[in-house]
């Protein structure tokens, strides 16, 4: 599935001032233990199909959602990793960056942008921060609801199965589903925090007065040092933030199930991390293409840590081809968890739009304040019978 709402990122570094390398130095020492701890694995995997080494466990008694749902039923599964990408929240209505005609990138031609990355580029930022307010006006979190795919995640830590969901997006739609701090890592960043780009600041500010600066048509500047304040989403040329890596290595040792949805596993390092699971775990991939396989050389090897979904060799990797809205309902339906999901996604929709309502309510009386005038009757629903 093309990515969505999840942020873009390049493989290679962008240049950085010394000022910045000093500021990313500890990123740079936890990334430079990952590339490590990646190539030990590499060499660990070869030496062990070449010499024959180990054994592999298969707990799936069938290779699709019904032996995974057995399986989750079984109680041995109990550390469930979630990684997800843009396609969790097209349902939702956020448009993805790279769909041809449809995605961010082909609609960019209105901010007059030397290439379209440029939007997302730091560098850019600095100088031009015009473009991407514009655009964070159109996708700014609080517009959009959760879909049925970020409330089965809910789901999974309601009933003390989720360990952690790995998340590329930067909408907080996991955070608005019930998801906190601890249950998440925002690989690529969050507007849910800003911070003042100057690394003698650095001063934070929350979502809401970010909100504030963005609807007003006004370019965000520090109240301490007038420097441009910046949400925390990670841009080209900035490192991930320290926890994806510090984590990883605690949660895919410990992983019993790896769910992967809405992403093309295309970016890196998101997509190395399927690599990182224990090789009798099992891994579902809903998506609405096959994404992350093996390269053909790799697999026959059997190392390098991709998807094996057809060969004869494949044991434990399923790809259900659906939307991730339909393939978490099919999943909660063998699970027996179907009318739990969808009265929950109806429930939460309900206080989220009534909320919506509330909010809207209280600018209109305060705005009919400030004016003098009086706020609007409340409009009568009663019909003649």
């Amino acid at each position: 599935m093309s990515d969505a709402s999840e942020f873009p990122q390049k493989e290679e570094k962008e240049d950085i001032t010394p000022e910045e390398e000093q500021g990313n130095q500890s990123e740079d020492s936890s990334e430079d233990e990952a590339s490590g701890a990646t190539e030990m694995d590499f060499l660990r995997n070869l030496f062990s199909s070449t010499l024959g080494l180990g054994s592999v466990e298969k707990v799936l008694d069938e290779l699709n959602l019904e032996g995974l749902a057995r399986y989750i039923q079984s109680g041995k599964c109990k550390n469930i990793v979630c990684m997800v990408g843009a396609g969790i929240s097209t349902s939702a209505g956020i448009p993805d960056f790279r769909s041809p005609g449809t995605g961010l990138y082909a609609n960019l031609q209105k901010y007059n942008l030397p290439y379209p990355e440029a939007i997302f580029q730091i560098d850019y930022f600095k100088k031009h921060p015009e473009p991407f307010f514009a655009l964070a006006r159109e996708l700014y979190p609080g517009q959009f609801k959760p879909t049925v795919c970020h409330y089965f995640m809910k789901m999974l830590k309601d009933k003390g199965l989720l360990r952690r969901c790995y998340s590329q997006n930067i909408d907080t739609l996991e955070r608005v589903a019930g998801l906190e701090g601890d249950d998440l890592i925002e690989a690529h960043g969050t507007f849910f925090t800003s911070h003042c780009v100057s690394f003698s600041c650095r001063k934070e500010y929350n979502l809401e007065w970010m909100k504030e600066k963005i609807f007003s048509d006004d370019i965000p500047k520090c109240d301490k040092c007038s420097s441009l304040v910046k949400p925390d989403i990670v841009f080209f040329g900035e490192s991930l933030p320290v926890r994806f890596f510090t984590s990883m290595k605690m949660d895919f040792p410990q992983c019993d199930l790896l769910i992967i949805m809405g992403t093309s596993l295309q970016v890196q390092p998101f997509a190395g991390l399927v690599g990182r699971v224990s090789k009798s775990c099992p891994r579902l991939l809903i998506n609405m293409e096959k994404a992350g396989q093996a390269d053909p050389f790799f697999g026959v090897l059997d190392f390098g840590g991709g998807m094996d979904f057809d060969s004869e060799k494949a044991y434990r990797d399923v790809a259900h081809i659906s939307t991730c809205d339909e393939g978490c309902l099919a999943l909660a339906d063998l699970l027996g968890w179907k009318g739990e999901l969808e009265e929950l996604v109806n429930s939460e929709h309900s206080r989220i739009e009534a909320e919506d309502q509330q909010e809207k309510a209280s600018g209109a009386a305060g705005a009919a304040a400030e004016a003098g005038t009086p706020p609007p009757a409340p409009e009568d629903k009663t019909t003649d019978q």
